[in-house]
């Protein structure tokens, strides 16, 4: 009778094999054997063909759902300043009469029915279905042939992604013990694939240089993951515990990575002068840095905190934009934690990605760190087709500050004054929808 026991020895030394040839090997030279795109070719077929399936299930079922968008109110473009002057312009006279008030107890309303800095902390919602059943409404019982095949993904995911990206993680994580560089590429490039992440780099000769400072719109964790991808950076960040602590205690022991103590995040100063050291050895690594200091939902861009462009030097914009199609690659920390999330992410079809390297910006002679900071905000927003959002991300923990509220108060003073006073906002971003 056959050992069992040796069965499973040879089945191991052949799966270790494989892996070593089709994971390791390649991502220590950093090449491809093409089979990740393969596989996303495939599942762009199967959801195209789920999507006509669904589409056709429609008009022969009126039970399906329809899925909805993130927002429940819809919204022409333009400033609050715009609308009041064409309102204002069907009058004769244009001047200020009682019946403006209707127009500020609409857009009162709006804000606390839905909100738009709230909508920049919720999932993206898709125009289809990807087969996943924790996004939009789940479509899998329209027919037997999408059941089937809803069912087959359900097995891919769990039974053979999951497990093949779960051993890539824990087999290689001792390898930025013993190289610094060369292991920490590797060591990402392994991640990445064991994220079936595709992985697209334009403009690569603006890649960061050593000394330099990258900053870039942040979606999700995996944003490290995918910028290490291509080259090694120094990383800035908070302590933590948990399991990020335990990672964060791991890289800094092969890269000077840069991580503060929360006492000392509240001394701009310390921050800044340890920054500004890293930042004028051009022998270190450029510093990888998210200004928005949250994670955005892959849809659009919030204020960039103006501390890391008060350091000096050059800065590297950097553009990340995500294809929800394969699956949901935002973070909403308030609702998931490090360890749910990233087995939301292992479970997911993919992580297609497309990177935008800018070339260097350096701060003008007469322009201060917030201007600057804006004005390497709206350059990433316009490369990745994302919004530019004027308002701080940390208003989803935080209340709205005083200060925000009188800057409204001042723009509704000034539209109320007359035609001499929005002349001059037509250019002020739109009202601040907030939910106090």
């Amino acid at each position: 009778m056959e050992d069992p026991w040796g069965t499973a020895l040879a089945l191991f030394q052949v799966w270790i094999s494989v892996l070593l040839c089709l994971v390791m090997l390649p991502a220590m030279f950093g090449l491809s054997l093409g089979v990740t795109g393969v596989y996303i070719q495939i599942l762009v077929q199967i959801l195209e063909w789920a999507t006509l399936r669904i589409q056709r299930g429609r008009k022969e079922k009126t039970s399906v759902p329809i899925p909805l968008p993130n927002g429940i109110i819809h919204r022409d473009g333009g400033s609050m300043a715009q609308e009041m002057l064409e309102v204002r312009g069907s009058r004769p006279g244009g001047d200020f009469t009682l019946g403006d008030v209707f127009y500020f107890y609409k857009k009162g309303m709006e804000s606390l029915v839905d909100d738009q800095v709230t909508q920049c902390f919720s999932s993206e919602e898709l125009a289809s279905w990807n087969l996943l059943t924790r996004t939009n409404q789940n479509f899998r019982y329209i027919s037997l042939r999408l059941t089937v095949i809803w069912g087959v993904g359900v097995f891919v995911r769990y039974c053979l992604l999951f497990p093949l990206r779960l051993v890539r993680e824990l087999g290689h994580i001792l390898a930025k013990h013993w190289l610094s560089e060369v292991a920490h590429l590797m060591f990402y490039r392994i991640c990445a694939r064991g994220l079936s992440a595709t992985i697209r780099y334009h403009n690569k000769e603006n890649r960061p240089k050593k000394g330099g400072i990258c900053v870039a719109n942040h979606t999700t964790p995996i944003d490290i993951i995918i910028l290490a991808n291509d080259r090694c950076y120094a990383m800035v960040g908070q302590v933590h515990g948990g399991l990020m602590g335990v990672i964060q205690r791991s890289m800094v022991r092969s890269c000077p990575h840069v991580w503060f103590e929360r006492t000392e995040m509240k001394d701009r100063n310390t921050v800044t002068n340890r920054l500004r050291e890293h930042v004028t050895c051009e022998d270190k690594l450029p510093i990888l840095i998210f200004p928005e200091g949250t994670c955005i939902n892959n849809t659009s861009v919030m204020m960039f905190k103006k501390g890391s462009f008060e350091i000096g030097g050059t800065i590297y914009p950097v553009a990340i934009k995500y294809d929800p199609r394969f699956g949901d690659a935002f973070w909403n920390s308030a609702k998931y934690n490090m360890v749910s999330y990233l087995l939301r992410t292992m479970t997911s079809w993919a992580i297609v990605v497309n990177v935008w390297y800018l070339p260097p910006m350096t701060r003008l002679d007469q322009e201060d760190a917030s201007q600057f900071a804006q004005r390497v905000k709206s350059a990433i927003a316009l490369k990745g087709g994302l919004i530019d959002m004027a308002w701080d991300g940390g208003l989803k923990r935080a209340r709205v500050k005083d200060s925000l509220k009188e800057e409204q108060q001042k723009m509704y003073s000034s539209m109320i004054v007359g035609p001499d006073g929005p002349s001059d906002l037509a250019a002020t971003p739109p009202l601040l929808d907030l939910q106090d």
